[in-house]
C-alpha cells in the first residue's frame, strides 16, 4: 500500500518502523529525515569531528535498512537509535585509541614504514574506490558527488539538479548499494569512514 509523504510525516516511530520491516522505502526516508540531524549532533558532541559524525549515522542507517526486518521488534525506535550512535561512538574512539597505544609501542623506524606502508595502501583504496564511483551511472554519481565529495544536502541537491528530494535519496542509496556489492564489505566500511 502507497502512502503520500504527508500521511509517513504523522506516523509515529513505530508505525514507520512496521513498514520500514514490510521494505517500505517512503517510510524509511522518513525515519531518516526525522532522526538524521538529531544523530549527527549527537555523534558530533563526542567526536568533534563533522566527517566522522556524518559518515557514523549514514553508516548506521545503511545497517539499519539491511537489517529492517528486525526493526518493528523494537519498541521505542528512537532510543534504539540514540544506543546504536552511543556504542559506535564508543567503538570508534576505542578503536583510535587502540591504535594509537600500538603506534606508540613501535619502534620509530617500524613506526615511519608502517604508516608509508599504510598511505600507500590507502591511497591504493582511495583509487579504486574513486574507479567505482566514476563508474556509477552518470546522473546518479552526480548526486553521489554532491552529497559526499561537496557536503551538499539533499534539499541543495535537488534544487540544484531540478530533481525531488526522494530521488535524489534513491540515487544517494542506490549508489551506496552498488559500492558495497563491488567493494566487499571491508572496503566499503572503510570508505565511509573516511
Amino acid at each position: 500500500m502507497s502512502y503520500g509523504m504527508e500521511t509517513y510525516d504523522s506516523m509515529s516511530d513505530c508505525e514507520l518502523a512496521a513498514l520500514i520491516s514490510a521494505d517500505d522505502g517512503p517510510a524509511f526516508a522518513e525515519l531518516y529525515e526525522r532522526y538524521f540531524g538529531v544523530l549527527y549532533l549527537h555523534a558530533l558532541k563526542k567526536l568533534r569531528d563533522k566527517d566522522e559524525a556524518k559518515d557514523l549515522v549514514q553508516e548506521l542507517f545503511v545497517v539499519l535498512w539491511d537489517r529492517r526486518a528486525n526493526l518493528s521488534s523494537y519498541r521505542q525506535v528512537s532510543g534504539y537509535l540514540f544506543a546504536c550512535v552511543r556504542n559506535r561512538v564508543l567503538n570508534l574512539i576505542s578503536r583510535k585509541k587502540t591504535q594509537d597505544k600500538y603506534v606508540l609501542t613501535l619502534p620509530a623506524s617500524v613506526n615511519f614504514e608502517a604508516v608509508t606502508d599504510h598511505r600507500v595502501r590507502e591511497r591504493q583504496l582511495a583509487a579504486i574506490i574513486e574507479a567505482e564511483v566514476q563508474s556509477l551511472p552518470p546522473r546518479m554519481r552526480e548526486v553521489f558527488e554532491m552529497s559526499r565529495k561537496q557536503h551538499f544536502s539533499h534539499q541543495e541537491i535537488a534544487v540544484t539538479l531540478g530533481l525531488s528530494e526522494q530521488s535524489v535519496r534513491s540515487h544517494v542509496k542506490g549508489a551506496l548499494r552498488i559500492l558495497r556489492a563491488r567493494l566487499g564489505l571491508f572496503a566499503y566500511i572503510l570508505f565511509l569512514l573516511k
